[in-house]
């Protein structure tokens, strides 16, 4: 292993304890995502429920992500201020509140009103794990314990694309929504019994600074690192292809343009979410033992995904055939684990007080673009009556921006961490016995 992974003096020791303690943000992450993505199975459902068109629908996942990504500061000052254990419990509550609300909601305004409350309570869940992990565990595991968490939220998604969608057409809508809020409750009692924010005896020192001041100050220092401009354009341009897909319009795109029935495209999607668990373990992996792969993953992410919904896109005929949709399907499943490489130039840029705030400018990145392709998508299909060629060709504009900035940060980035290593190394030569 490279001496900059090795563990750090004052690292957490990690061990059995931590695994549970950590597993049981995890499970909250878990429940959020189910709750996030359950609407990109209930799409055509909740077009027909509300009556509303297509850019109505897309509204439903926007106003969900604008909450999300609005939030992803705030939540990162307020993680950094209180503790993981408060803020967890806020979101729970606030995105449970939301799926019941979704549920018995009669109308589409009220729909819309219990999505953004979703979004707020979901908002305040993968910055949690992330210091949840940075606490427990040594930092050489940060990649690994990161990648690990956004595979259960995967699972999360595999749980909304088969049970969910069973559980609709058997169900209906009242009973799916309203019933899975009870696994909101469960995490709750286990979140408050049993989460701790940090070991014994690994008490960060409290705050010294509060105020507006101080809130200006640590969101200006963490956006000064190149290293977080960098690590928030690897998330804007890896996370939305996938994203778009699994919370809106992967479903509609495969039924409507690609006339499969809804099982082979709840199948699909399952493959994207797969890949996803696979492709996580494997980047993780990978970035605890080669650092310096970290940007060539990412960009190699980006470069396939615009290949193959190229490829996808124009292949002339009606429909592309099924070989090219499975290929699609498993090369968005590695948009997931690439978005997290974003943290991962984060994280060394920042000290420990920094990391929520850092953490929260990296994740607003993938969801912002997110939501900007769920509008675009949706205003081109009415626009074009429905042509699902022109409506996704969106997707390149995006990736064409988060590249550019990508190779303007990466040389600074690495720059600047070659300066905090020399700088270290000096620190510890001259560190008295």
């Amino acid at each position: 292993m490279s001496r900059e992974s090795a563990a750090l003096p004052g690292d957490p020791p990690g061990g059995r304890r931590a695994a549970v303690v950590w597993g049981i943000g995890v499970a909250v992450y878990f429940v959020a995502v189910i709750f996030r993505t359950s609407l990109g199975v209930a799409g055509l459902d909740a077009a027909d429920r509300f009556d509303v068109n297509a850019s109505a629908l897309s509204t439903f996942s926007i106003l969900q992500l604008l909450v999300y990504a609005g939030m992803q500061i705030p939540v990162g000052l307020m993680v950094d201020r209180l503790g993981t254990k408060k803020v967890l419990t806020i979101g729970v509550v606030l995105f449970t509140a939301g799926q019941l609300g979704f549920a018995f909601s009669p109308s589409y305004g009220t729909a819309l009103a219990a999505r953004a409350l979703l979004g707020c309570g979901d908002a305040m869940t993968f910055i949690s794990v992330l210091r949840l992990g940075s606490h427990w565990f040594p930092a050489r595991r940060g990649p690994f314990v990161a990648q690990v968490a956004a595979l259960f939220g995967m699972a999360g998604n595999l749980v909304s694309t088969i049970v969910v969608s069973r559980m609709l057409d058997g169900l209906g809508w009242t009973a799916t929504f309203g019933g899975s809020a009870a696994a909101g409750a469960v995490v709750l009692v286990l979140l408050v019994l049993f989460l701790k924010d940090h070991p014994d005896g690994w008490e960060a020192p409290p705050a010294e600074h509060a105020g507006a001041a101080f809130v200006r100050r640590q969101i200006a220092l963490s956006w000064r690192e190149p290293g977080t401009r960098l690590g928030m354009w690897v998330h804007f341009t890896t996370q939305f292809p996938a994203m778009v897909f699994l919370l809106l319009w992967g479903l509609p795109f495969l039924v409507e343009a690609q006339r499969l029935s809804r099982e082979t495209a709840g199948g699909l999607l399952t493959l994207v979410v797969v890949s996803n668990m696979v492709v996580g373990l494997v980047y993780g992996q990978i970035i605890a033992r080669h650092h310096a792969a970290r940007a060539p993953l990412a960009l190699g992410t980006v470069a396939a995904t615009a290949t193959v919904w190229a490829a996808t896109l124009a292949h002339p005929g009606d429909r592309a055939p099924m070989w090219l949709l499975i290929t699609l399907c498993a090369v968005l499943g590695a948009c997931g684990p690439a978005s997290m490489i974003g943290f991962d130039f984060a994280r060394p840029a920042n000290p420990p007080d920094r990391q929520g705030t850092a953490s929260g400018i990296v994740n607003m990145g993938g969801f912002v673009a997110s939501m900007t392709t769920l509008l675009a998508v949706g205003v081109l299909l009415d626009a074009t009556g429905g042509d699902y060629r022109i409506a996704f060709s969106a997707v390149f504009v995006l990736e064409a921006l988060g590249v550019t900035q990508i190779l303007r940060l990466r040389a600074r980035t690495a720059r600047r961490e070659r300066e905090r290593l020399v700088a270290s190394r000096v620190e510890t030569v001259h560190v008295p016995a």
